[in-house]
């Protein structure tokens, strides 16, 4: 007999759909699993045969049959455990130990244990969402998954998620001996996460949160040089606090990334804040931008909608920051194989932040600095010219002083002033990039650019003798005027002025690494 059982697979972030083909027919014994199986998807079979014989079925290993299953297209590589349940289901119904049903519009995903449960699997939340974007009417799952599943409903379609703990409920449900009520519909409530840290707490350093304000109200690039101990690595991380939380949309996005990479907490399934990612300067270009032989997201995919930060910048392999070119450009990484060519999104705030020096007191008012001239020279060169062109706002961190340190200023009703500051701010963009299908003003392209960043005659003068004093290439300019833009918006007006202007331009000249 014959059998055909519908799951689906992972190319990148997308979703393709599975048939999962079962013939069993008369023959000398043989259990055959086809159609570019990975070794998870081989083991199977001893997995499948357990499973069934531990819910008191007849085993394919036991049976004097020959069992095939064919796993179409069968030109894609197929990964993963979660065809476990689609390839148990089919051989049941193959063999005639299950009665046949219309399978057109149920999808199965599930991982086997040894005595029929069923484990949570990866992807979850991707796959629901292709379920319900292909019309099919019901989705068996691991009831391990529901709450992750269900995050993905949404209310004009009509799959059914069907929650289930083991093989013997799954036959039961289809011989139907059973009923399950389907899930609803369910998204977690957006809140603020301050586990990383606390902006309020963070004394003196008033341009350095001037400068991560703008950041966080207009998504920029962020380039903190200092001295060791100066706060730059505390600045970024209580940065982080200062983002407002993610909406319904790039909450569901930034889960999906986690969901395929297997990150997600069962019990608590769904992204509500911007991820924060700090890897250590000893990763690889395929850690941090992606890749393997079958292409995963790397760390700035897992930044997405959230913050990259990278610690002791010129630590990081070149070629490493070279490959974070093109990512910082267009918010996405595209990476080719022999067979396929995959593109993730990259949309992430980078904030950076390194030492003046190897010695990290070149410049320093109290401090001397012990490097010669090229140790310098070579220290700096390790971050190259068009990395740093990239950057949107590069600033200065000193050492607090003793009145600084041992200020008992109260910062909590300025940090919340701030954060209103930067809904609002946020807010306009929304408004604003409406029909652009972009959220902030980093996403601008050149179009929009000439859209909504258009000067009056006096600032366009002032503009014009920026470009011709501090030699800036045409990007310069753009992410110029995107932070004057944001800085605008952070004020509450509606065209840039000269002062906007002004301060978007000394974050790219008054710095330390001004005459890189």
């Amino acid at each position: 007999m014959f059998a055909k059982i519908y799951s689906a697979a992972f190319f990148g972030l997308d979703n393709l759909l599975v048939s999962v083909e079962v013939d069993v027919s008369n023959g000398l014994h043989a259990f055959n699993i086809v159609g570019l199986p990975d070794l998870a998807i081989k083991e199977a079979k001893q997995r499948i045969s357990a499973a069934i014989k531990n819910i008191g079925a007849k085993s394919p290993l036991r049976a004097n049959k020959k069992i095939t299953i064919n796993l179409a297209p069968a030109d894609f590589k197929k990964t993963g455990s979660h065809y476990d349940l689609a390839m148990a289901i089919g051989y049941l119904v193959a063999s005639g130990q299950l009665k046949s049903f219309v399978t057109e519009k149920k999808l199965f995903i599930g991982e086997l244990t040894l005595n029929g449960e069923l484990r949570p699997v990866n992807g979850v939340l991707p796959i629901t969402l292709f379920a319900q974007e292909n019309n099919f009417q019901e989705l068996f799952l691991p009831r391990g998954n529901l709450k992750e599943a269900t995050a993905a409903l949404k209310n004009n379609y009509h799959l059914k998620l069907i929650g289930l703990n083991n093989l013997k409920e799954v036959t039961s449900y289809l011989n139907g001996n059973t009923r399950i009520a389907p899930s609803l519909p369910h998204l977690k409530n957006l809140q603020e996460d301050n586990s990383l840290g606390d902006f309020s707490l963070i004394k003196g350093q008033e341009k350095a949160k001037r400068a991560l304000t703008i950041a966080a109200a207009g998504a920029h690039n962020v380039l903190m040089v200092g001295p060791p101990g100066s706060g730059k690595t505390l600045l970024a991380k209580a940065f982080h606090s200062l983002l407002p939380p993610l909406n319904q949309e790039e909450s569901l996005e930034v889960t999906k990334i986690y969901s395929i990479a297997g990150l997600l907490d069962h019990n608590n399934p769904i992204i509500t804040s911007p991820p924060f990612r700090q890897p250590h300067h000893s990763s690889s270009s395929v850690a941090l931008l992606g890749g393997g032989v079958i292409p995963q997201p790397g760390e700035i995919t897992l930044a997405h909608r959230g913050v990259l930060f990278l610690d002791e910048l010129p630590e990081f392999r070149r070629d490493v920051l070279e490959g974070l070119r093109q990512p910082l450009e267009e918010g996405k990484i595209s990476i080719a194989r022999a067979n396929a060519r995959m593109q993730f999104p990259a949309k992430f705030i980078l904030i950076s932040a390194m030492n003046p020096c190897p010695c990290g007191y070149f410049h320093d008012p109290e401090k001397e600095c012990l490097c010669r001239p090229i140790d310098v020279l070579r220290y700096r060169k390790k971050i190259s010219g068009p990395f740093l062109d990239r950057i949107d706002i590069i600033i200065n961190v000193f050492r607090l002083t003793s009145e600084e340190f041992l200020s008992q200023e109260e910062q909590k009703e300025i940090v919340f002033k701030i954060k209103n500051q930067i809904k609002e701010s946020r807010e306009r963009q929304k408004q604003r990039f409406q029909a652009n299908k972009i959220f902030t003003n980093s996403e601008m392209s050149l179009k929009e650019i000439n859209q909504y960043c258009s000067l009056d005659q006096e600032t366009e003068l002032s503009f014009k003798k920026a470009i011709d004093h501090y030699y800036l290439s045409p990007r310069a300019c753009h992410r110029l005027l995107k932070v004057s833009r944001t800085i605008a918006d952070l004020e509450g007006e509606e065209k840039i002025k000269k002062e906007h202007l002004s301060e978007a331009l000394q974050y790219k000249t008054e710095n330390l690494l001004a005459n890189f």
